[in-house]
């Protein structure tokens, strides 16, 4: 299956697992799910970033388990709404994971300050230190871009 746009998501919905999140480092890649409803997020883990097919087999072995074959990865725009390197690294990532895995369904969702925002509530409300933010943060934020999916296609639902 192509990537489709986030609003074409609706048409899956005859897909019976959860959606998997995932927010793009250099260095990471934080998983997230949601729950097979789509109503709610929850951080999962993080994949350290080393050779594409072993993030890609660790990938898909957490989808495998969690039932999930679609999968919404963040993707971050600049402030002013274009494109950049960072927005065709995430592209790519998803064009990569279809050629192993076709059946797959790939959508993007807007993770513009994504990353900022889940600082600013471990820093303020969990009031983590340095260390341990780091220790959390990518899959926090790959809850926050799949949260926000789940928003976005609530409100194309009318739901």
């Amino acid at each position: 299956m192509p990537v489709i746009d986030l609003s074409d998501l609706l048409a899956e919905r005859t897909r019976k697992g959860p959606l998997t999140g995932v927010d793009a480092g250099e260095k990471t890649l934080g998983v997230a799910f949601s729950d097979a409803l789509w109503t709610l997020a929850t951080p999962h883990s993080v994949i350290r970033r080393s050779k594409f097919t072993d993030e890609a087999a660790a990938l898909f072995r957490l989808m495998d388990a969690r039932g999930s074959d679609v999968l919404v990865i963040g993707l971050p725009l600049n402030m002013d709404g274009t494109e950049g390197p960072r927005c065709q690294s995430c592209r790519a990532l998803g064009r990569n994971l279809l050629r192993l895995r076709p059946d797959l369904v790939v959508a993007f969702q807007d993770e513009r300050l994504s990353t900022a925002a889940v600082e600013r509530t471990l820093i303020g409300e969990a009031d983590l230190s340095r260390s341990k933010r780091s220790q959390v943060v990518d899959r926090a934020a790959a809850a926050w871009i799949l949260d926000a999916a789940l928003d976005r296609l609530r409100t194309l639902g009318g739901g």
